[in-house]
């Protein structure tokens, strides 16, 4: 894709002009940290995102008891985990797929209720938040006072509206030893790809938290029928059948996205921990670098569009919420003494891809020591938390390929830079720290790449012999890439020039991954098809590893 094709009609040129009227305002030349801290920047920035001046007070009140549509269209969701505490989200849209939702600016008070019963005849908690019009009338709660390692259900009541009903769990006592721990991992949703059916078999299973490892949206432009599901009985409105580039057309996509049934379902079921990727915002970005030739400031405001429609969509608690073109999505979160979970973002802060990104032999560039995927400081925090960790599994849900990936077996191969390997030195590092900490569990969740792989991480790559230090569990897409295939065109070539790697499969799906006191499993579920709706799930192969002795197992 070109920078022309980046502004795709008039009509967008329209939209986008707010982005090149904010660009303007800057200083031609600064740095980004310049950017972020001049006056001038500043009010660009509160100009590209609507946020209201500082000291100004919200929009009038709206009178709840008004609305005459279901204002719950984008259904609910839970999220980030404590022991005693969880957060629950919704977002008022009588009219998803219009500007604005379809309600008037201005604010909205919705109660909420959290209970032990699904019919709520035990309310645990209750209380009230406020729909911002500058939040796209997005509502979240963090709701505290609550019991550990239980399972609790909620809504929200707006005017005489009540929204569906989500189902939750709380995170075990700090000092807990649960007996088993089970989690799905999933990303990369594709919504022109296909259908979310694999979310409506994930709603169905028996787990603790949902791990979106990235790619909850795509930019790229979705047609009337809907690209690959091929609608014939009703059209999307033209405004979905361009690139998203403003904050509204961040805004209306995940509209489009979180009204899918079979999403809903699966938010509606279990407690999510996300983290994003790269289609949240544009493909293959790297921390201040566009994949295309535009001006450093303007695709800093579209970033700062971006980031803010992932807080006002995704169930984030208070710290996550963005200033500007930033955000920290990296955090910890603890499972009793079974399981801690490093959430990386790999996307915002990371070096430019070596070569020019893509598939490349690898060389000087790539291997410079001074190259990082995470920033110094993620870096510090993720190997500073494994020396401070007592859990018997020390889990990284993260965005893409960690272990070495070599396309041929033959010595001319090449390697992704967009992934891990094009990111050699900070690989090592995050390794060497994790060795320095002491653990001995070490597992990766990743995404990114449309199939499912399953790794053993060598101290080594180089070396088939090398010491196994830990294991990567990689997720399919839950429609990007349409169908797919069992054995992509490239499986003999992957398998035999990467011997640590234990399990290849190009179908769509999910990784249900159990852990335990002496053993972890992974489960690879997959379905047939994604261009037509409700294929069955299969389990296409599961593999266990025991604590204390790193390596993929069969079943």
């Amino acid at each position: 894709m070109t920078a022309a094709q980046t502004i795709m009609t008039p009509d967008q040129d329209a939209r986008a002009a707010e982005l090149r009227a904010a660009a303007r305002l800057l200083e031609p030349g600064v740095g980004r940290r310049r950017f972020l801290t001049a006056t001038g920047a500043a009010a660009a920035l509160a100009f590209a995102v609507n946020l209201p001046a500082a000291g100004t007070a919200s929009a009038a009140e709206l009178d709840a008891r008004r609305i005459t549509e279901n204002p719950f269209t984008l259904g609910v969701a839970s999220g980030d985990p404590h022991p005693s505490s969880v957060l629950i989200w919704t977002r008022l849209a009588p009219r998803p797929y219009e500007p604005g939702g379809g309600l008037p600016r201005g604010r909205v008070e919705v109660r909420w209720e959290v209970a032990r019963d699904e019919r709520f005849r035990r309310i645990e908690r209750r209380g009230s938040a406020t729909a911002h019009a500058e939040f796209a009338h997005s509502v979240r709660a963090e709701v505290k006072g609550l019991g550990s390692g239980r399972v609790y259900y909620y809504r929200f009541r707006a005017g005489s509206w009540t929204s569906p009903v989500g189902r939750t769990r709380t995170a075990p006592a700090a000092g807990a030893r649960p007996g088993s721990l089970a989690l799905a991992a999933v990303s990369c949703q594709a919504y022109h790809d296909g259908y979310f059916t694999a979310y409506r078999h994930l709603a169905a299973e028996d787990v603790d938290a949902v791990f979106h490892l990235g790619d909850y949206l795509y930019e790229y432009a979705v047609n009337a029928t809907g690209g690959a599901r091929n609608y014939t009985d009703r059209r999307l409105p033209a405004h979905f059948n361009r690139e998203t580039v403003t904050l509204e057309d961040y805004r209306l996509r995940y509209a489009l996205y979180k009204s899918d049934p079979d999403l809903s379902a699966a938010h509606a079921a279990h407690p999510f921990i996300v983290t994003w990727d790269d289609h949240e915002t544009e493909n293959n970005y790297a921390g201040g670098t566009p994949e295309n030739d535009v001006p450093p400031e303007e695709f800093l405001l579209r970033r700062a569009a971006a980031y803010r429609a992932y807080w006002e969509n995704q169930p984030l608690r208070t710290p996550q919420r963005p200033t500007g073109p930033d955000m920290r999505l990296y955090r910890r979160l603890t499972f009793g003494r079974l399981a801690q979970f490093d959430i990386l973002d790999t996307r915002q802060y990371r070096s430019d891809q070596a070569y020019g990104d893509g598939w490349r032999t690898p060389g000087p560039e790539s291997e410079d020591p001074s190259r990082t995927m995470t920033g110094a400081a993620q870096e510090r925090w993720l190997i500073d938390g494994w020396r401070a960790s007592n859990a018997t599994w020390n889990v990284v849900p993260q965005q893409v390929t960690f272990a070495q990936r070599r396309d041929v077996p033959t010595d001319a191969f090449k390697l992704s830079m967009d992934s891990w390997d094009g990111y050699p030195a900070s690989r090592q590092r995050v390794l060497a720290g994790a060795e320095s900490a002491g653990v001995e569990n070490l597992m990766v969740l990743t995404g990114d790449v449309h199939v499912s792989y399953a790794f053993d991480l060598k101290k080594d790559f180089d070396d088939p012999a090398s010491r196994t230090i830990g294991t990567e569990i990689v997720t399919t897409s839950i429609a990007s890439g349409k169908d797919g295939s069992e054995r992509p065109a490239n499986w003999e070539n992957q398998t035999r020039a990467n011997p640590h790697l234990k399990h290849y499969n190009g179908r769509r799906g999910y990784a249900l991954v159990t852990l335990g006191a002496k053993e972890a499993r992974a489960d690879f579920r997959t379905v047939a098809a994604v261009t037509t709706p409700g294929a069955p799930v299969t389990t296409a192969a599961s593999f266990t590893t025991e604590a204390g002795n790193p390596g993929l197992t069969p079943a």
